[in-house]
């Protein structure tokens, strides 16, 4: 059975950020009135044993940009292994629909999710799915639902008795869409269980059933959605529905419990928590750094760096930070470096301004919470920078970083070749990219580390590569040997 627990501290922040469905990424600190179409997420930090898988591509400027996240689900195995059919096989629509030569710049695929309802009775994941396949972003929706009772995987149509109930709610949708405007295409409404892929309930027990951008009406209108009452829904719920909605009422009606205020300092500069610090102008240094997580192998790595006396910078995603909030506390304490990579690991150089700072935001202040610190750093994902977000980083008071070293481990591989990469590649000063999202990486850093331990190498936070220089708010960095005046040690 799944088991909920309580998170102290971060619940609500959590909840806040990924408890609105309206168009648009998550914000904090808004008060957003009542809307019946805004469905309310379960809080992933208080679904015990919860982790976050990825599939991800694109660490150059040629590749094509990928990530698709999903929750991995200890006690819901049966979805875990349907999530992951569902990233592989959209990783496959999406590589073959951009093979060729393109008209546009590099294609973005981007998943990432919500839990509608977790329970011992259900559990729902709805994934959400960004793609730019030139100007324009268009999202498309789906909810899949987990019932313990059979072991099954089904979609949202299942929360309906049949086929002459399907019929049923697409009139009622209709008659919800009547006074929306002429723009809405009712009678592209029809029983479809394509079509009617998202469907979820809100705190009221109303059935919420949302449409894809450019489905129903024009691509500009975004989200559509409509939310059927509670009473007229009733009738039409099979027996999995039933459960569905009443497991949001009740988790609706339970208070979440909050901890102490935590009032952020700022990150040290030049040494980790623990306070240790390395001249790196007299010593060759080389920083580790792993993008992407937490995730279901950060633990082991965490495992190894402490075996190893090793210290590095974790770039985090921050929809997986605060779904695993112990894994960002366990780095802080260990003596790593907590830094930001956005909320979902969109490309920020491609979106407008307040998206980009919203994303940025709501990332620093997860990891505040969470870790006590505010971040100064962040590594734009893909590597992928624009004047604009140097700008926005500069605002923040962040330090936008890359890297000079890249491990190439996104795709899987032997963890030696992984190693060996590495240790080729690397120099005093040397930014190190890896990911702990991946079984293969975590398996070459025992490697990394003794191989370049040998050669003399002292492994560092980014910080502490640039020394008394210190780091500049709106500066990229890709490499601690860049530095004005500073002659690379041999």
């Amino acid at each position: 059975m799944l088991k909920v627990r309580f998170a102290t501290g971060i619940a609500l922040l959590a909840i806040s950020a990924t408890g609105c469905a309206l168009a648009g990424s998550p914000r904090r600190n808004v008060v957003v009135p009542a809307e019946p179409t805004m469905i309310d997420y379960v809080d992933p930090a208080t679904v015990a044993g919860l982790s976050v898988g990825a599939v991800t591509v694109g660490d150059s400027p040629s590749d094509l940009k990928v990530h698709i996240s999903y929750p991995l689900l200890p006690d819901a195995r049966a979805l875990t292994r349907a999530l992951r059919r569902q990233a592989q096989q959209q990783l496959r629509d999406f590589l073959r629909r951009t093979k060729g030569p393109a008209s546009y710049p590099r294609p973005e695929l981007n998943v990432d999710w919500q839990l509608p309802a977790a329970s011992s009775e259900v559990t729902a994941v709805r994934l959400r799915t960004g793609e730019r396949l030139g100007a324009d972003w268009g999202n498309s929706m789906r909810t899949l639902w987990f019932d313990p009772r059979t072991g099954a995987t089904v979609g949202s149509t299942a929360l309906l008795k049949g086929k002459p109930e399907l019929e049923q709610l697409t009139s009622m949708v209709k008659e919800g869409l009547r006074d929306r405007g002429s723009q809405i295409k009712q009678d592209s409404v029809k029983p479809d269980e394509e079509l009617l892929d998202s469907m979820a309930f809100n705190r009221s027990g109303d059935l919420v059933v949302e449409f894809d951008d450019c489905q129903i009406g024009p691509c500009s209108l975004g989200r559509l959605a409509v939310a059927v009452p509670r009473a007229q829904a009733a009738p039409l719920l099979s027996d999995l529905g039933r459960r569905a909605q009443t497991s949001v009422l009740r988790t609706a009606a339970t208070p979440t419990p909050s901890g102490p205020p935590v009032t952020p300092r700022r990150a040290p500069d030049l040494a980790t928590s623990q306070g240790r610090r390395v001249d790196c102008s007299k010593t060759k240094c080389v920083a580790l750094t792993f993008d992407d997580g937490p995730g279901p192998y950060t633990g082991r790595l965490l495992d190894v760096l402490r075996e190893q006396d090793t210290r590095a910078t974790f770039f985090v995603v921050g929809a997986n930070a605060a779904a695993q909030p112990q894994l960002l506390r366990r780095m802080s304490t260990e003596g790593h470096l907590v830094a930001s990579h956005s909320w979902s690991h969109r490309d920020l150089s491609m979106q407008g301004s307040s998206m980009a700072a919203g994303s940025l935001r709501d990332t620093s202040a997860i990891l505040s919470v969470v870790t006590g610190q505010s971040p100064r750093l962040v590594r734009p994902p893909y590597g992928a920078v624009s004047q604009q977000l140097m700008s926005i980083a500069y605002r923040m008071g962040l330090s936008l970083v890359t890297w000079d070293v890249n491990a190439r481990d996104d795709n899987g591989g032997d963890p030696r070749d992984i190693a060996g990469r590495v240790v080729r590649q690397a120099h005093p000063g040397a930014i190190i990219l890896m990911h702990d999202i991946h079984r293969h990486s975590v398996d070459a850093v025992p490697d990394v580390i003794t191989r370049l331990r040998a050669k003399g190498y002292t492994f560092v936070t980014v910080p502490e590569l640039y020394g008394a220089a210190g780091m500049q708010a709106g500066r990229l960095y890709r490499s601690g040997s860049g530095l004005p005046g500073k002659r690379p040690l041999t």
